[in-house]
């Protein structure tokens, strides 16, 4: 295997790890600042055992997240050395601006969070928690400032052998970005609400702290049905803006080689032949596929095969079709991952508002592995997004082949690539062992023990 893949495989296989623990920090941070303000206004002591119990969690999801991002940055500069050197002026500078300022907020306040329960008022400790909730929103804001100058790359001026920044404003004002944003903080929110109405509906049932439990289930559940269904809204956003800004990877998503009649259908499966350019077969859904892109039942897609030729006479000889039957699939993935999310959130506000969730297990047995459908979507959806992009790592400038380091042998990532795997893998275990160790002890406070149920009992 080349350079060129093996550093494909290694970016695509750290980031996805690592996007398992951002979404959950952004959505955990809010919920727990939600339920630290409810202690602070009401005086309850459950908010307050809520607030500590999924504070823990948050700690430690938020310590592993922080090891593994740190990787992602220096891979810029050992095996995508050439992309760096050409658009480092420009892609640099939101992920300066992150490092520097959104993450040393974040981390700051969350020192303060933790360190300051009997030292702080309850005002400003609950302001406190509130600012590591806005540093985790900017941190993303700014990764993704510059995710999305590789997607719509704009604000830039190429000079010699290198793109420069033109103009910071419309870096920030990239209507990619304006786009991207929501659409990946509501699905942060609701993987952090996914993940406390699982965990919620575990402790249920092995009838362990059941009324704070359910209140925990209340509150993550009407959250998780609002994001969930805000996420959907905006990504429909996002594809229309993918109909102007990059055709191909819209028709890829579809597997749509030739260009599609005026009512254009949308195809649920197809059997995907890349060699040969052709669906050997497709179920499909009439004008749904009008319907995504424009608003109406009827609109032509451009196709693929008309694409590259458009692509070829704008940016020279070459075969710009990403990989169409991962892009197809990714897609799909993704919105069966999301649909079933409203479904589930929307059955279980109706069971909370009912107070019926005990005399439903079999609901809250799903609920359990439904923690993953969040970060299934997340990574089906980033899969999407990457590949679809193909073959260009910043879209019109820099094709993905010119951008890894032109002096690593395959050998040295083979090296990190599985040295990063062996890592990353003993960092799981000791995060899912953390992170049981907690939910079996439950929402306990400083000086008290529990029964073999997890129930407080006593204090010391």
């Amino acid at each position: 295997m080349s350079s060129l893949i093996l550093a494909r495989w290694q970016f695509g296989i750290t980031t996805i790890y690592h996007f398992f623990f951002v979404p959950i920090t952004i959505g955990l941070a809010f919920l727990i600042a939600f339920m630290e303000t409810a202690y602070a206004v009401t005086g309850n002591q459950a908010y307050l055992r809520m607030t500590k119990f999924w504070g823990k969690l948050f700690l430690i999801n938020f310590a592993v997240g922080v090891v593994t991002g740190i990787m992602q940055e220096f891979q810029f500069g050992m095996n995508w050395s050439s992309y760096s050197r050409y658009v480092g002026d420009v892609f640099g500078a939101p992920l300066a601006i992150e490092s520097l300022a959104a993450f040393f907020l974040e981390s700051t306040f969350l020192a303060v969070w933790l360190f300051g329960w009997d030292k702080l008022s309850k005002r400003v400790h609950v302001l406190s928690i509130w600012l590591v909730a806005i540093g985790t929103t900017l941190s993303a804001f700014w990764i993704l400032s510059a995710n999305a100058f590789m997607q719509e790359p704009v604000g830039h001026a190429v000079r010699g052998a290198h793109a420069e920044m033109a103009s910071f404003g419309q870096l920030i004002t990239n209507p990619q970005l304006w786009l991207e944003f929501p659409h990946v903080w509501l699905g942060a929110l609701s993987t952090g609400a996914f993940f406390v109405a699982g965990v919620s509906a575990y402790q249920i049932l092995k009838r362990r702290s059941v009324d704070i439990f359910k209140r925990c289930f209340t509150i993550a559940i009407v959250a998780a049905t609002v994001t969930s269904i805000l996420t959907a809204v905006v990504g429909h956003d996002q594809a229309q803006h993918l109909m102007r800004a990059q055709p191909m990877k819209m028709a890829a998503s579809e597997a749509l080689w030739e260009t599609s009649p005026e009512v254009a259908p949308w195809a649920i499966v197809a059997g995907i032949d890349s060699a040969n350019h052709r669906n050997t077969f497709e179920i499909e859904i009439p004008g749904l596929l009008s319907l995504l892109a424009y608003n109406r039942l009827h609109g032509s897609v451009p196709g693929i095969h008309q694409l590259q030729a458009m692509y070829e006479e704008q940016y020279g000889p070459g075969n710009y079709i990403p990989p169409v039957r991962t892009t197809f699939w990714s897609f799909r993935i993704m919105v069966a991952a999301g649909i079933l999310m409203i479904l589930l959130a929307l059955y279980g506000v109706y069971l909370a508002m009912r107070d019926g969730l005990e005399k439903r297990p079999g609901y809250l047995k799903a609920m359990v592995p439904a923690i993953f459908l969040p970060l299934l979507a997340n990574s089906a959806g980033w899969v999407m997004t990457e590949v679809g992009r193909q073959p260009w790592v910043v879209f019109g400038l820099l094709r993905t082949a010119d951008g890894v380091s032109p002096t690593v042998p395959p050998s040295l990532v083979w090296t990190t690539l599985l040295g990063f795997g062996v890592i990353y893998g003993v960092l799981a275990v000791i995060d899912l062992y953390l992170f049981m160790k907690v939910i079996r002890e439950g929402p306990v406070l400083e000086g008290e023990r529990t029964d073999d149920e997890g129930l407080e009992v006593a204090p010391l």
